[in-house]
């Protein structure tokens, strides 16, 4: 099993929409190497659910794969904006993953409190100027967030 941070705005789809819906295709995502660690993950792995573009960002769940080597169809649809024309349906560019609800941390982590337990080549969302919405993170490093998270 591997561990995973996935980043969402709360005002656009947030840990407690998970919890209500139980599971989601995560779509959207329009950046190649994200796409690729997407491509990455195996029915099982963990993902640290953080809320980003908010008041207080930072990690607010876990939520598990429950499905990967899933075609992101919003690629397909002119009236999304992750459409993407010169994705064809025969050969499409950008694949996802469907997650389910594990848990809703009591309060979120946030970037404060991870950057005073993490380093930058630790957790790659410390690190200035990253925009990727996927990223790995190193089961210590989960280990470690998992034992903050219930403690907070």
């Amino acid at each position: 099993m591997a561990y995973w941070l996935l980043k969402s705005e709360p005002e656009i789809y947030s840990i407690h929409d998970l919890k209500r819906q139980k599971t989601t295709v995560w779509d959207g995502v329009r950046n190649y190497q994200a796409r690729n660690f997407l491509r990455s993950m195996q029915v099982g792995d963990r993902a640290f659910f953080y809320h980003s573009s908010t008041a207080l960002p930072g990690i607010a769940g876990l939520c598990r794969v429950v499905e990967s080597q899933v075609v992101d169809p919003t690629q397909f649809d002119p009236r999304s904006d992750y459409y993407d024309p010169a994705s064809p349906p025969h050969n499409p560019r950008w694949w996802t993953v469907r997650v389910e609800f594990v848990e809703a941390f009591d309060g979120v982590l946030g970037l404060e409190v991870l950057r005073q337990h993490f380093s930058p080549d630790e957790l790659w969302t410390l690190r200035r100027g990253n925009r990727l919405s996927v990223m790995p993170v190193d089961e210590p490093v989960a280990a470690k967030i998992l034992r903050l998270a219930r403690r907070a």
